[in-house]
């Protein structure tokens, strides 16, 4: 049975909108884009994905990763583009990455079924929208935050209004 795993970027404040550049996702007029840029990540990242896993992703990060990633010769370059990516994206929504599998229908229940399958940890970057759906139908196994001494005041956050209590966190 496979784990679903988080390695979220967030600020002090929560918020973990575009970490990785300016137009990454202006949603709400979200203007702070690339709040990582002047952080050094070295191992750091290394270290929170891990070594063996494959992505899940909601539309809007895998469209960010399938425009950068398969361009990319270097190590998180090669592995992202070698393992497979599940995405939650609607089917008007091209999936031209190597190794992309659309999730269907209710994603709760798809990320329950792909769960149950044999394979890779599942790990989620980014797609905050996937994460809060995931945490309301208490669907990931281990959160990972990546927390940078900034502060942004608005945007999207890892955990918003619609979060629920819950043991252990």
């Amino acid at each position: 049975m496979r784990k679903v795993r988080t390695a979220s970027f967030v600020s002090f404040d929560g918020v973990m909108q575009a970490p990785g550049g300016l137009y990454e996702d202006t949603t709400g007029g979200f203007a702070l884009g690339g709040w990582i840029v002047n952080f050094p990540l070295g191992g750091l990242m290394a270290e929170a994905i891990g070594e063996d896993y494959d992505l899940l992703l909601g539309r809007r990060t895998y469209e960010i990763f399938a425009a950068y990633w398969p361009f990319m010769d270097d190590e998180i370059g090669r592995k992202f583009n070698a393992i497979d990516k599940y995405v939650a994206a609607k089917p008007e929504t091209p999936l031209t990455g190597a190794g992309s599998h659309r999730l269907e229908g209710d994603l709760a229940e798809a990320v329950r079924a792909l769960k149950a399958t044999e394979g890779r940890d599942l790990l989620i970057q980014g797609s905050s929208e996937v994460i809060h759906t995931l945490l309301a139908h208490d669907l990931i196994d281990q959160l990972t935050l990546l927390t940078f001494p900034v502060i942004l005041g608005s945007g999207k956050r890892l955990f918003d209004d619609g979060s629920q209590p819950a043991p252990g966190c």
